[in-house]
């Protein structure tokens, strides 16, 4: 069965070691190349759909968790409060919303800047217990691709059909294969925040949002604030989990008191649309690692193209090219050290998407030989040609 904690190891994509923690991994250049790739295009693809991205401190007084609802709901799931003084204690943040809701309120809102979509990468922690930590798909430090969206009622439904939209972009370019959509409900004997109005209210909103999407629906899997739609996907071993969300929140708006001054001058209360398109960047990877059995699309691949010269007498043609690629965007490395055989199964042995060769008849006509990863030949190609296939294959698709 393909594993991420044994592919991650092979392709040094990531590790742990005991001095770091428990459910503490680092990500290793490799992967913190393909994550990086993957940040960016998630950020380009919100910052298209009208996003603003901001930082947040992944800490903060436990005042604010008292009064965003985590403290008396989530308590269990979080790292205890760290003391300064006897009035002063900090808390690792268990979510980004409380945050987003301070960015709300830094100064007055008008209805005409609604829908407000605020986005960050941000980390999160919880207090997981050490028996159920694994690899990258159960940690205590989370960066979650994350966004509250601030609305009126009446745009509720629109925001969140154009929500789904980008979680099925965001998806396709991965080459992430949904599994199923949830419709999490409240159930009996949990405790949630806000009235019987609001959960129904909620509950009604996304489901027509769902109207003509198969799904199923599951008392007892909303989250304590508000009902949500849940992305299912299946890891290698067929386990299904969540992977995107999309949640209403009544709650932290009336805890926080956001409000919008309406066409009519009246203050009226938002609502706070919670996303994620891919969820954290650790649950990501651990899928897609999986998915692709450590064989990223070429966007994301860690090493795009790899440089092999026949011998040291095309060093400096194969480092020309090298440079060129690294200026035009590509991630690239030179390999000259051993037998041609042996670097080209080395390559593919990391997943590379491509081999570029420079032997004695390349160098002297300026030319390259590519190899693709699935072990395709292509014609020697002029390296401005090749330039322009490799930068082609390695966009992003953004559309």
């Amino acid at each position: 069965m393909i594993d991420h904690r044994r592919l991650g190891r092979e392709l040094d994509l990531f590790a742990s070691d005991p001095l770091s923690g428990a459910g503490l991994p680092f990500w290793l250049p490799a992967g913190a190349a393909a994550r990086h790739a993957v940040e960016e295009y998630l950020r380009e693809l919100e910052r298209r759909a009208g996003y603003q991205h901001v930082h947040t401190p992944p800490l903060g007084r436990r005042e604010l968790f008292d009064l965003s609802g985590h403290l008396g709901y989530f308590a269990g799931d979080m790292f205890p409060p760290m003391r300064l003084s006897a009035d002063d204690e900090f808390v690792l943040r268990p979510a980004l919303c409380p945050h987003h809701a301070l960015v709300y309120r830094a100064r007055g809102r008008s209805y005409r800047e609604l829908p407000l979509r605020v986005a960050e990468l941000g980390g999160m922690y919880r207090a997981e217990r050490s028996g159920v930590l694994g690899g990258l798909s159960r940690v205590r430090a989370i960066s979650l691709n994350d966004a509250h969206n601030f609305c009126a009622l009446e745009q509720v439904g629109a925001e969140v059909a154009e929500i789904l939209g980008l979680i099925g972009a965001a998806h396709a370019a991965l080459g992430v294969r949904i599994a199923g959509y949830r419709l999490s409900l409240r159930g009996p004997g949990e405790k949630y925040v806000g009235d019987e109005e609001q959960w129904h209210r909620a509950e009604d909103l996304l489901r027509a949002a769902l109207a003509g999407i198969d799904h199923t629906e599951a008392p007892g899997e909303a989250a304590f604030y508000g009902p949500k739609i849940d992305i299912q996907v299946r890891d290698a071993a067929g386990r299904e989990f969540t992977l995107s969300t999309i949640q209403l929140d009544f709650d932290k708006p009336e805890r926080f008191d956001l409000s919008y001054v309406d066409a009519g001058g009246a203050r009226r209360r938002p609502v706070m649309v919670h996303r994620s398109l891919v969820g954290s960047m650790e649950r990501l990877f651990a899928y897609l690692i999986e998915e692709h059995a450590g064989a990223f699309p070429v966007w994301y691949a860690p090493v795009q193209v790899v440089v092999l010269p026949l011998d040291d007498r095309q060093g400096g043609p194969a480092a020309e090219f090298a440079r060129d690629c690294v200026h035009a965007g590509l991630r690239v490395e030179v390999d000259g050290a051993g037998s041609l055989g042996a670097r080209i199964r080395d390559a593919a042995r990391r997943r590379i998407p491509y081999v570029a060769v420079v032997g004695p008849r390349e160098a002297a006509e300026g030319r390259v030989s590519l190899r693709q990863r699935d072990g395709r030949l292509l014609d020697p190609l002029p390296t401005s040609a090749a330039l322009d296939l490799l930068t082609a294959a390695a966009r992003p698709p953004l559309g």
